[in-house]
């Protein structure tokens, strides 16, 4: 009798502890109550919590978490109506806070959030919501996690996860980005004329600055070849001038002849002359032109030149039916 109430007692006693045994899975936290009352966290690993007398209150899971805003529509300060939906990443750091501060976490921060994000847009333009994202999760994430903090909560991220505004909004900033495209091609368009117009009034610069440089170089040349010629000439008559004050005649006759000879030239490249008048005798010409080799000859054989005896001159006799004097192989006028 005796050993069978001893069993009784040692089985219910082992009832007893196996029933106070709480095995606490890594990444909860479960709180600890007496009769009602929050009294400790149990952590992750072996506990022991005496039964009838402590229970466990709630199982809070301490791993981030994530709650799904559903889709909204809000009003935006230009009156845009726009259909929005994100999420919220959380992680409880509190489990005693999580558990007894707010009595449905996860309803609490969707509607939180909701109501925030409907604040934070409502506030901004349609274009500032549509490019200004991450503004929008910042100021969101500042509201959010400062308003959970007594909750025992941390907002780790807060992100939108489309913004949908109406049908004829999306085709007005279609024909906008259009507009503007082209416009920004025209701009481009107009800016690679003007620096080829640039370009080739560099070009037609810097050719005529060549131009004129090879001119200024040109006449220079010319003035030089000039000036050369001015002191030839110069010193031939400087030549026949001493050559005449020698004694020497037929230095004037040189002169002469030359002149005479350039004057034939110029009348006989004449497009226009038919018959050509010598204004002196045929005569007179061989004359020069004997003073001439005269002149050579003296130079040649390195003689003195001598005083030349005075001509007479020979007269031109005319008669009224005779023909002119003409240059041999100029053409005549046939009648």
């Amino acid at each position: 009798m005796l050993t069978t109430f001893m069993t009784a007692v040692a089985v219910l006693a082992l009832l007893f502890v196996m029933m106070g045994v709480k095995i606490v899975h890594q990444g909860y936290r479960y709180t600890i109550e007496h009769f009602g009352r929050f009294v400790r966290v149990a952590e992750p690993g072996f506990n022991y919590v005496p039964p009838f007398f402590y229970r466990v209150g709630r199982k809070i899971n301490m791993m981030e978490q994530v709650v799904d805003i559903p889709g909204q529509e809000i009003i935006t300060k230009d009156n845009a109506m726009v259909a929005v939906d994100g999420v919220v990443f959380f992680q409880v750091m509190d489990a005693a806070k999580a558990a007894y501060e707010v009595s449905d976490l996860y309803l609490a921060l969707m509607a939180l959030s909701t109501t925030n994000l409907r604040t934070v847009m409502g506030s901004m333009d349609l274009d500032e919501t549509l490019s200004k994202r991450d503004e929008i999760n910042a100021r969101l994430l500042a509201v959010v996690d400062h308003a959970t903090e007594p909750w025992g909560i941390k907002i780790t991220r807060v992100e939108i996860k489309d913004i949908r505004p109406p049908r004829d909004i999306v085709d007005s900033m279609a024909r906008q980005m259009k507009a503007e495209r082209e416009k920004r091609a025209a701009i481009l368009e107009a800016e690679g004329l003007r620096a080829s117009e640039i370009l080739r009034a560099e070009g037609e610069k810097q050719s005529r600055i060549l131009e004129a440089e090879g001119q200024r170089e040109a006449a220079f040349r010319q003035a030089e070849a000039r000036e050369r010629a001015a002191e030839a000439e110069a010193k031939a008559t400087q030549l026949v001038s001493e050559a005449i004050a020698g004694g020497n005649a037929q230095a004037i006759n040189y002169f002469v002849a030359q002149k005479y000879i350039e004057a034939v030239a110029e009348f006989a490249r004449s497009p226009n002359a038919k018959t050509i008048l010598f204004p002196v005798e045929a005569t007179q010409l061989i004359g020069s032109l004997g003073g001439i080799g005269e002149i050579a000859r003296e130079v040649m054989s390195g003689d003195p030149p001598q005083r030349a005896a005075p001509q007479p001159k020979a007269k031109a006799v005319a008669s009224r039916g005779a023909p002119p004097a003409s240059v041999p192989g100029a053409p005549r006028i046939e009648g």
